[in-house]
């Protein structure tokens, strides 16, 4: 079974933390959320919720991909040396990451984003010259998932488990969520 560490900090956007926990439980894949700080983590939008572990005592190695919500200024206290550490470890390994909204800046920081294709939430990323901006609502390149904010959370997550190895899984919770009733096309 495969395992995500979707990391935690004050000022998360809940709807980008909580969908990706989400989708991926419903498709019986490990969500970790994993707290920089304490057991209870308060989202940008006074949400408070009860982490399943603290960063301090996790073996990052255990995990297939590590997910950074964004929210200010939750993105913003993502960027902690112990996140910097398990996000290259997982991207030297060939391991998935992935960032939402705010938060492709801090992948940026990490430096794990030079010279592939991402997006974020408007004017996050986008004048920087070490990365090729798309703005489109979800890119992946090779790794690295990066999507746009708030509403694409559900896509994100989606092109998550995809990129786990669960495509059949990912189509089956798209129309079991409805995700394509409004738009036909999608």
């Amino acid at each position: 079974m495969k395992k995500v560490l979707v990391m935690l900090a004050d000022g998360f956007e809940e709807i980008e933390a909580i969908s990706v926990v989400d989708v991926l439980r419903r498709a019986n894949v490990v969500g970790d959320m994993c707290s920089i700080k304490k057991e209870y983590v308060k989202g940008t939008h006074d949400i408070v919720l009860k982490s399943d572990c603290s960063i301090d005592d996790i073996n990052v190695n255990e995990y297939d991909a590590i997910v950074l919500p964004g929210g200010l200024p939750g993105a913003t206290n993502l960027k902690d040396e112990r996140v910097k550490d398990f996000v290259q470890k997982l991207h030297k390994s060939g391991k998935i990451v992935a960032a939402i909204c705010a938060a492709p800046e801090t992948l940026e920081e990490f430096e794990v984003l030079k010279n592939r294709k991402c997006t974020s939430y408007p004017g996050f990323i986008k004048d920087k010259s070490s990365v090729s901006y798309v703005e489109e609502i979800v890119v992946r390149d090779e790794n690295i998932i990066t999507s746009r904010g708030p509403a694409t959370a559900i896509e994100f997550s989606l092109e998550l488990l995809k990129a786990l190895g669960y495509e059949e899984k990912a189509k089956e919770i798209r129309e079991e969520m409805l995700v394509n009733f409004y738009n036909k096309n999608a």
